[in-house]
């Protein structure tokens, strides 16, 4: 990638100059492939493009007239642009959905960037055993995967251990055992742990395990049937009826999950796209076949399809919103992720785009898009899932939204737009004042934001006064906003000497982003807790009708609650059935929950010391628990000296000193 062409930024919004200054610099760029981007006077990005020819694509967004169109409204937005020059077309591709992925444009279509799909993980041992699995995976163990859920993953450890009777235990469970557990007993484990079967026989079934998940199930099938055929002969008819069972069991997965095509040649390794765009959103729903068995689907819901699917200039490049959304997934899903080499597809999409993948993956990738029986009728499956999806998504959203908007009425609150109402919901939890936690949960754009939550350890006060945690997570969550509100609001002057730019001066940096309260301060308590609020928010200058407790109602039954105002409003009670109030307790409740797993987690840590002793080589769950009783809970075990701890049966004078190291 050669000659990156960066307009500077420019006043917080384009006027004249800015917009001759982008005008210039459309009017030199080259008619060379390359990926271009658009941004706003706050310099945030608004569209990343790519073009075969830069300078013909950018002009004709600056040239023709979009009136009140999505693209008219993006183009007055501009204020800078940056390009970048490639090689070749199926660089710029590369190039842009990287820059997608990366920045995140307003007028784009986004996915969200999803890593977690799970695996299914042989850990390396004298007798492997099977586990599921997240993360990012070493050479130290054997993965395979991806698959689409956590089900599937399970699914498939619950098969090996009824066919092959692998071990699924941790290696401290399986070090320790003298006797087989309840495992062995139903047949779904064939006893390692005890010396049950010897090594090369476990080592063989863990080889077809093997080869069974990479698709290999036929030889699997053979090799068990010749080793059944041999029991036979041998007058084994007990081992020879296990191993009939297992072919039984095989065969009987095999011809529920297995994809032949029309040669019957089974579909080892393939991922099943469809799309489908309704009522401004999309659903593009991704079913796996891995092995030559068919793992199951997972559904993928991007963001800005509206936009994005309107923001096509030239008249060649405008495709079918579907075409669009599949395309976007395609090129940003495998951009991190492993491509099958067979993709069998809703809708034909661009050659060019699988070539590129092609060539950045190094496997020769096939895309189907009209694909005869039986893929036809996984194809057909795939599509009905994306239908049901996005349906039960679109009744969710509006149910949500209905929601959102009975509680802005029922509060009588000035609110412009409904997608960025934004409530922040505090809760405090604690256990008789041990390990005191406050949580804040975020609702906006009608759904919680996870990634936006909170969680606020509360020091320094008294165990089980919640009016204190509430006044200390708090003044810690809004002390800062309210420092930069008053920042924004009233500048610092100017030396004195000093006058500021005119227009035509050196452009100014593009201004940091506003400080913003929410819309809505929930407090999960009455009268007591927004009388705190209150006087957190009178100390820090904000406006006071931002707070608002729910309070449990008479006997502190569910739909009873009563919400209590900061500014000397009345109670009001929205009624058992009021949506309004099922959102009130839908963010309650989220807050509740978010405050009581944080705390129980803290408090975990504090009392067995969390994974400090688990952590120190040579202490195992006896000798854990030998020292947790002898002295109480790990407090007592941070407070004992070296030879106290040497008094414990199991631990050594080296093995106390190591402890004691860990621990202080």
């Amino acid at each position: 990638m050669t000659d990156v062409v960066d307009i500077p930024p420019d006043e917080p919004s384009p006027d004249d100059a800015a917009r001759e200054r982008v005008l210039a610099d459309v009017a030199a760029l080259p008619g060379l492939p390359g990926v271009y981007r658009y941004f706003d006077a706050q310099d945030n990005v608004l569209y990343v493009g790519k073009a075969r020819d830069l300078k013909k694509r950018v002009s004709s967004y600056f040239t023709k007239n979009h009136g009140g169109t999505r693209i008219g409204h993006m183009v007055s937005k501009i204020a800078r642009l940056q390009t970048t020059v490639v090689r070749s077309e199926a660089e710029a591709l590369l190039l842009e959905n990287n820059l997608i992925k990366t920045l995140k444009p307003r007028y784009n279509i986004l996915f969200r960037d999803d890593k977690s799909y799970p695996y299914l993980k042989l850990v390396s041992h004298e007798f492997p055993r099977v586990a599921y699995y997240r993360g990012a995976v070493d050479k130290k163990h054997r993965y395979f995967g991806p698959y689409p859920s956590a089900w599937a993953v399970k699914d498939s450890i619950a098969l090996l251990q009824k066919v092959f009777r692998l071990r699924t235990c941790e290696d401290t469970v399986f070090n320790n055992r003298t006797r087989p557990c309840l495992l062995y007993q139903i047949k779904r484990c064939s006893g390692p742990c005890v010396k049950y079967i010897a090594p090369e026989d476990y080592a063989r079934d863990v080889s077809h395990a093997e080869r069974f998940l990479m698709g290999e199930q036929q030889e699997v099938m053979n090799a068990l049937q010749t080793q059944m055929m041999g029991y036979a002969e041998e007058l084994k008819f007990e081992q020879a009826a296990e191993i009939r069972n297992q072919l039984g069991a095989l065969s009987r997965v095999l011809h529920q999950q297995a994809v032949e095509d029309n040669t019957g040649v089974t579909t080892k390794d393939a991922d099943i796209l469809a799309v489908k765009v309704h009522g401004g959103r999309a659903c593009v729903n991704l079913a796996m076949v891995r092995g030559g068995r068919h793992l199951g689907d997972r559904p993928y819901f991007p963001a800005h399809v509206d936009d994005a699917t309107a923001i096509v200039d030239d008249e060649a490049e405008r495709k079918e919103p579907e075409v669009q959304v599949l395309e976007a997934f395609i090129a940003q899903h495998y951009l991190d992720s492993a491509v099958p080499p067979l993709l069998v597809l809703s809708h034909a999409v661009d050659k060019a785009l699988i070539d590129a993948l092609s060539q950045q993956s190094g496997v020769r990738i096939t895309a189907q898009h009209q694909p005869r029986e039986p893929r036809r009728a996984w194809l057909d499956m795939c599509i009905k899932g994306a239908e049901i999806k996005l349906a039960q998504l679109l009744a969710e959203e509006g149910s949500q939204q209905a929601r959102t908007r009975a509680l802005v009425e029922a509060l009588d609150l000035d609110v412009d737009d409904l997608d960025t109402f934004r409530i922040e919901c505090f809760d405090i939890s604690h256990t008789a004042g041990e390990s005191t936690q406050a949580s804040c949960v975020v609702f906006e754009n009608h759904k919680m934001q996870n990634s936006q939550y909170r969680r606020y350890n509360i020091e320094g006060i008294t165990g089980g006064d919640d009016y204190a945690a509430m006044r200390q997570v708090l003044t810690r969550r809004y002390g800062k906003i309210a420092a930069m509100m008053a920042e924004q609001a009233n500048p610092p002057a100017a030396p004195e000497g000093e006058t500021p730019p005119a227009n035509d001066a050196e452009p100014r940096p593009a201004p940091t982003k506003l400080a913003r309260l929410p819309d809505l301060v929930l407090v999960d308590g009455g009268k007591g807790q927004v009388s705190m609020a209150r006087e957190v928010f009178q100390e820090l200058g904000l406006e006071l009708s931002l707070i608002v407790g729910v309070e449990k109602g008479e006997g502190r039954k569910v739909g009873l609650e009563e919400l209590v105002f900061a500014d000397g409003r009345d109670k009001v009670y929205l009624g058992r059935d009021s949506a309004a109030l099922m959102l009130v307790a839908q963010i309650r409740d989220e807050a509740h929950r978010f405050a009581i797993t944080g705390m129980r987690a803290r408090r975990a840590s504090v009392r067995t010391g969390g994974s400090r002793l688990e952590d120190i080589a040579g202490v195992g769950p006896k000798k854990r628990a030998k020292l947790l009783q002898r002295f109480g809970g790990v407090r007592g075990v941070a407070a004992a000296s070296v030879d106290d701890l040497a008094t414990v049966e199991g631990v050594s004078k080296e093995l106390a000193e190591e402890i004691y190291r860990a621990l202080h």
